[in-house]
């Protein structure tokens, strides 16, 4: 079963090929924590955009990591980043999608656990 998710105004909306993970990550980072999403992981191949009327991509720092919103209603959508390390570190060319899980159908962060990733202090 598909996971499926969509910014507010729904001009943006994605499918997910997988289940919820085990726990979520809360980046602590200053893009992250301004943000408030809860991440979800993904192989790159896992993630379908089935419609992207209002797409828009903001990079920071690197710009290795191209964080995905919406223009119209401003939800952030996924980032298709590096597959970071706990450590921060990365092998240089294996990449992962960080969706928001908020975005997705039914779902209710109050029941999920999730996991703080000290970004604040990594990058």
């Amino acid at each position: 079963m598909a996971l499926i998710g969509r910014c507010h105004c729904g001009r943006n909306a994605f499918e997910i090929d997988g289940e919820l993970p085990e726990k979520l990550t809360r980046c602590t980072c200053s893009f992250c924590s301004k943000r408030g999403h809860l991440y979800a992981y993904y192989e790159p191949a896992q993630l379908k955009v089935t419609q992207a009327d209002s797409d828009a991509v903001y990079r920071w720092n690197s710009r290795t990591v191209a964080n995905h919103f919406c223009s119209a209603c401003g939800c952030d959508l996924y980032a298709d980043s590096p597959d970071f390390k706990p450590d921060g570190s990365w092998d240089g060319k294996t990449r992962r999608v960080a969706v928001n899980a908020r975005l997705f159908e039914d779902f209710e962060a109050a029941d999920w656990p999730v996991t703080v990733l000290d970004g604040k202090h990594l990058w």
